[in-house]
């Protein structure tokens, strides 16, 4: 949003732009949350909304942790900075422009640009690795690899073998893991555990080459009695399918190949033209700072010092993490930066397998299963750091004290406008010139029927209504309940669209309607663009043409449409509330939850996951489900938004005269919504909702079930609700799901209309 956070009433000034998700940047968001900077606004753009912390890797692999144990929820954790969350990749930038560039969606703009990327796999040194590897890095996507590895291996008939190319902490480490977790698997499926041999295939002359010979013996000897085939001065020339050919001739059969070695920079840095190392890596001076562009910075893997030469370890990414969210600090203060100092030695804490590790610093070595205890400790400590949030805003003001950022005249008379009284009215619309570059980057899909609209701006628009049609009209508008302007144009659109898809109508035109917060010029312009953006994506996806609209001052960020549609003048094909029989079954197309998932969000109870799932499904649009539906004789249709499901469904039985039986166990529900209100949180539009109750007619049966409150809760850009007849049904709900609407499902009958008050049942 254009305040820098939904309290602060101040307006943005200074953007930071944090690209990458990796540990470096998890430190400068818990930095940014504990110590917020007036004027300035975090955005961090992350492909993944969680990210594993490496340390713990090795633990999750063997069986020790959990998934979300050994993950940091960047989706959280950016709403407790009072940052933006954008998922999204990034394929590039333009530092003339000073924008990140994203795939599939517009630029955005940064006032100072962070790198935390980590490192990708260098395929083409080895030829066939690409095809026939699994790598390990990037780190953030290896969960589903290993997974798939999990699989293979659970389902693979008679003995499996792997190898895994690498040798230094990591891969011996992954090495001992896997091999603890198969061996367990196999014994949990009656097999014999050594069905399973591992190869671990070095280019060094030894097993973990950058520690002491002491670390390199207990290793050797925990590889040894643990039948791992060591293959030292082997680097890898050649992968086949099920075999790889060394420097020395020699081939390793392998039904699986995991690729652990030394990794390099992603591609698009090289388009940059910041200065790379000879591996592709950022090269930065002692203050993590580019040094061709005093505006971007890089920590963690990506990072290549050039004072000094570190390892591609997690500890340094770590430890980088607080200099460079002061440097960020300072650099937007126009601060003198300081610099960073890294450890000329470090503690490596590397596991066995069995809770069991051995501790490496420089020359001292010693190991034990107190080791492993307390390498446990360390990181569970990283990690409540990370996602426990709640003590941390009564913390103590840092050593930093807040600094001044410094404006031009220009910008300090624009922030001086913003923070004032603003005025009402007409002197409340955004300037013309800033909207008009704002919108001049929009590309609305082209009309026929539109005799006057953005190409030829007017007072109002013109649009033909083609002989034979009707026009279906119907307008939506809500504040703004995401930080990504893009992401909230696109649904916005949607859920204004949903009410046309309801009535089987084609849309063909939308007027806009949007407030933003006042701010600097330029940050009003970006804002309004990436939400415009968004918002039109989704319009020419539906083939419906924005023709124009009304942009204002508010507090909040909000925007709304005026849909135009069109169907059969004699109203053939329309979908109506009223026209349910009884015998017909009711469907919904999409899962229910965004109201207590979007609540449990502000109180930072929410899983970044979850609310990505929940964001996902928002973005499907019902125009293929409105198809679907009419071509399988729907009987009448609507969109479950706001008033929650049975306030939906209590509106469609009114005018058709029946009755209805909802399976509460047939809803489809979006992940976490339960747990959400399980923990009592709930829209705040719940209780209203509520009032609908007196419809149930057995609520005092069902009141304490779980699923009950979600009958409730609001949705934003929900699912159509029809009723099809019986013998549609299940052909039906297949042709959804074929559509991409995989939640689809019958959830319930039309009855005949009952002596009852109440026209709703339910049943378990």
């Amino acid at each position: 949003m254009q305040k820098e956070s939904p309290s602060s009433g101040r307006p943005v000034l200074r953007d930071i732009v944090l690209v990458g998700g990796g540990h470096s940047h998890a430190v400068v968001l818990r930095n940014f949350g504990m110590h917020p900077m007036p004027g300035v606004r975090l955005t961090l753009i992350c492909s993944d909304v969680v990210t594993p912390y490496s340390g713990m890797l090795p633990g999750y692999v063997a069986g020790h942790y959990s998934f979300d144990d050994v993950h940091i929820d960047l989706g959280r954790l950016a709403m407790f900075a009072g940052a933006r969350f954008i998922n999204a990749e990034v394929t590039g930038i333009d530092r003339a422009e000073r924008t990140v560039v994203m795939r599939g969606r517009p630029p955005i703009r940064y006032d100072r640009l962070s790198i935390n990327i980590g490192s990708t796999p260098q395929w083409n040194q080895v030829p066939g690795a690409r095809e026939h590897a699994v790598p390990v890095k990037p780190i953030f996507q290896f969960n589903q690899r290993w997974l798939g590895l999990l699989e293979r291996v659970r389902r693979k008939a008679g003995g499996t073998t792997i190898a895994v190319v690498g040798a230094g902490a990591g891969g011996v480490e992954l090495t001992l893991a896997m091999q603890y977790r198969l061996r367990n698997e196999l014994r949990l499926l009656g097999r014999d555990p050594d069905e399973l041999l591992l190869h671990l295939v070095s280019a060094s002359a030894t097993v973990l080459p950058t520690h002491n010979s002491g670390v390199r013996r207990r290793f050797e000897a925990v590889l040894q009695a643990r039948g791992v085939q060591v293959h030292c001065n082997a680097a890898v020339e050649e992968v086949t399918g099920g075999r790889l050919r060394t420097a020395q001739g020699h081939w390793v059969d392998a039904d699986e190949i995991v690729w652990v070695t030394q990794a390099g920079a992603a591609a698009w840095l090289r388009d940059t033209g910041l200065a790379l190392d000879d591996t592709g890596f950022i090269l930065v001076n002692d203050c993590l700072q580019s040094i061709a562009d005093r505006l971007v910075f890089a920590a963690g893997d990506v990072a290549s010092m050039q004072s000094h030469r570190l390892e591609k370890a997690g500890v340094f990414a770590v430890r980088m993490g607080r200099p460079l969210a002061n440097n960020l600090r300072r650099s937007v203060a126009a601060r003198a930066l300081a610099p960073y100092q890294p450890q000329r030695h470090w503690l490596a804490l590397i596991s066995t397998g069995d809770r069991y590790a051995v501790a490496s610093r420089g020359a001292v070595g010693f190991a034990g299963r107190w080791v492993w205890r307390w390498k446990d400790w360390i990181d569970r400590r990283f990690m409540r750091r990370h996602s426990e949030f709640a003590p941390l805003k009564a913390m103590a003001t840092p050593g930093i004290k807040n600094m001044a950022l410094p404006l031009t005249q220009e910008e300090s008379m624009q922030a001086i406008s913003a923070d004032a009284m603003r005025c009402d009215g007409c002197g409340a619309k955004v300037g013309a010139t800033l909207l008009s570059r704002a919108l001049s980057q929009l590309q609305p899909v082209q009309s026929d029927a539109v005799l006057i609209g953005l190409h030829a701006p007017d007072d109002a628009a013109v649009v033909r209504v083609p002989p034979g049609k009707a026009m279906v009209h119907t307008v939506d508008f809500f504040r703004a309940f995401i930080d990504d302007p893009y992401l909230f144009g696109k649904i916005a659109a949607n859920h204004a669209l949903g009410d046309i898809f309801a009535m089987g109508a084609e849309a063909q035109s939308a007027t806009a309607i949007a407030t933003v917060p006042p701010g600097l010029d330029d940050k009003v312009e970006e804002l309004l663009a990436q939400m415009m953006a968004g918002a039109v994506a989704v319009l020419n996806d539906a083939g419906c043409a924005l023709v124009g609209g009304h942009t204002g001052e508010g507090r909040e960020l909000a925007l709304g449409f005026a849909i135009n549609g069109l169907v059969d003048e004699d109203l053939h094909g329309v979908m109506r509330k009223g026209g349910m029989r009884p015998a017909d079954v009711l469907i919904l197309t999409k899962p229910l939850g965004t109201g207590t998932l979007f609540a449990a969000q502000t109180r930072l109870a929410a899983r970044g996951r979850w609310v990505q799932d929940a964001l996902s499904s928002m973005q499907i649009s019902s125009r293929l489900a409105s198809q679907c539906l009419r071509a399988f004789g729907a009987t009448a249709c609507t969109d479950v938004t706001g008033f929650g499901l049975l306030g939906h469904l209590a509106e469609m039985t009114r005018p058709s005269v029946v009755d209805a039986r909802i399976q509460l166990s047939a809803l489809p529900l979006l992940d976490g919504a339960l747990e959400c209100v399980a923990a009592g949180i709930v829209s705040s539009l719940q209780s209203a909702n509520m009032q609908i109750c007196r419809a149930v007619r057995n609520q005092n049966k069902f009141v304490q079930h779980p699923r009950y409150p979600l009958l409730f809760d609001p949705q934003t850009a929900g699912g159509l609700l029809a009723s099809v007849p019986l013998h549609n049904a299940d052909a039906c709900v297949a042709a959804l799901r074929g559509l991409g609407y995989v939640h689809a499902a019958v959830i319930g009958q039309v009855l005949l209309r009952s002596d009852a008050l109440a026209p709703i049942e339910l049943v378990e």
